[in-house]
């Protein structure tokens, strides 16, 4: 079976990498799935569409496998219509499908029960795909480092499955290596980056406890909104310079450490909860640009590593932004992981999902982009024609930009008691 894809991980979406390769059997399909997401998925349905004569890998999705069984047929057949779908709107509907499911065993359980649990999920994605006239033409469990096909009778196939190669030695780790894309990450590595460290998790919340005691008699003046969302873009904005001055460490680990400690507790606390505003976040949204976005994904990453205890749900704003920074600069990734981690906090999360969306599609994030600079260039002058009429004065418009001004954009999330919540 031949396929070809364009990979963009980690890369510049505006100069994507295209390269073909050959992959015989389910063996090498195992082996492709970490090279088509960007990192290896765990506990993940991965479904990803084939289309024409050689089968050319196309859209792919990914979600966390639903813990309830009996959640498992309404996930199926919503997964087979959402990935063709996005097919059809990408400009093909998909000839065929593969999917894997991805679950390591638990501690004592041997990997063949892995297999046998979600055997019957696989036939429930099989005939939901069936269901909408597109065949399954591989269906595979990975497993702790070993794959199964539920396509091949399991007579035919070993109960103890069958063993990936090592890491870097198979046809598709030297395809990715010439064609200069970085080795496939840990799914696991890139969620704990985004999730408090529990060593302080109790001074981060205390943290947030005082600024929402604080936040509620502000939200209450008149024309408070405004005046907060401007707090938190400042407040953000100056973040993210300090981050900018400090240049990244390569060392993940040590990198975070040390961004960690560019945040104050009060800082961050008050990013945080003025980030649950969706006017506030539509506009940090707009640090995506090159000269930006390195230090904006940091900012991002960080502020979720604050949103400790009951404060969780608050990592939606920051991890979506995460994901549309990552996604903006070419990692999808890093995308993926984020947004699904925002929308496994907040399901409802409307821009989470549709960046989520946009990404399995493969849209081009430029689209998105153009509205926000266009959105940006409209606040922009709408914010000095208002200084130059109370001013009595027509001078030259402010530049737009992270440094320009901060004005009124749309929308408003109203707070309920004191915890201050978007879901949009």
């Amino acid at each position: 079976m031949t396929q070809s894809d364009e990979f963009n991980h980690g890369q510049s979406s505006e100069q994507p990498v295209q390269a073909s390769f050959t992959l015989r059997g389910p063996g090498e399909l195992a082996d492709a799935l970490p090279y088509l997401m960007g990192f290896h998925p765990r506990n993940s349905i991965v479904m990803v569409a084939l289309h024409g004569e050689h089968g050319r890998f196309g859209g792919r999705l990914r979600l966390g496998l639903p813990r309830d069984a009996d959640e498992w047929p309404d996930v199926a057949g919503q997964l087979a219509e959402c990935l063709v779908k996005n097919s059809v709107r990408r400009g093909a509907r998909p000839d065929a499908i593969v999917f894997y499911l991805c679950q390591d065993p638990d501690e004592g359980e041997h990997n063949s029960a892995v297999v046998e649990r979600l055997r019957p999920l696989a036939q429930l994605l099989r005939v939901a795909c069936g269901r909408l006239d597109v065949p399954v033409v591989e269906a595979l469990c990975v497993s702790a480092g070993r794959w199964w096909s539920y396509c091949t009778p399991q007579a035919a196939m070993p109960e103890e499955g069958t063993q990936l190669p090592p890491p870097g030695t198979s046809a598709m780790a030297a395809t990715a290596v010439y064609a200069g894309l970085p080795t496939p990450g840990s799914q696991r590595d890139m969620e704990a980056r985004l999730r408090p460290a529990r060593a302080r998790d109790r001074q981060y919340e205390i943290a947030l406890d005082i600024a929402c005691a604080e936040l509620v008699p502000r939200m209450l003046a008149d024309g408070s909104q405004e005046r907060l969302v401007n707090r938190t873009v400042a407040l953000a904005r100056a973040a993210m310079e300090r981050f900018r001055s400090a240049p990244a460490i390569s060392d993940p680990e040590r990198g975070d450490r040390r961004d960690d400690k560019l945040l104050g507790d009060d800082e961050a606390a008050s990013i945080i909860l003025g980030l649950q505003d969706k006017e506030a976040r539509d506009r940090v949204a707009e640090w995506m640009e090159p000269e930006h976005a390195d230090a904006a994904l940091r900012l991002w990453r960080a502020l979720a590593r604050r949103c400790a205890g009951p404060y969780s749900e608050h990592a939606a704003a920051p991890l979506t932004l995460a994901g549309w920074v990552a996604w903006s600069s070419g990692d999808e990734a890093e995308a993926r992981v984020a947004l699904t981690m925002a929308l496994d906090l907040e399901p409802r999360y409307t821009f989470a999902r549709l960046l989520q969306t946009s990404v399995s599609a493969g849209l081009d994030p430029e689209l998105l982009r153009r509205t926000l600079r266009e959105e940006r260039r409209r606040r922009v002058s709408a914010t000095a024609k208002s200084r130059r009429r109370a001013a009595g004065t027509a001078g030259p418009a402010a530049p737009s930009g992270p440094s320009g001004p901060a004005g009124k954009g749309p929308g408003r999330h109203s707070p309920g008691g004191h915890r201050v919540r978007s879901r949009r």
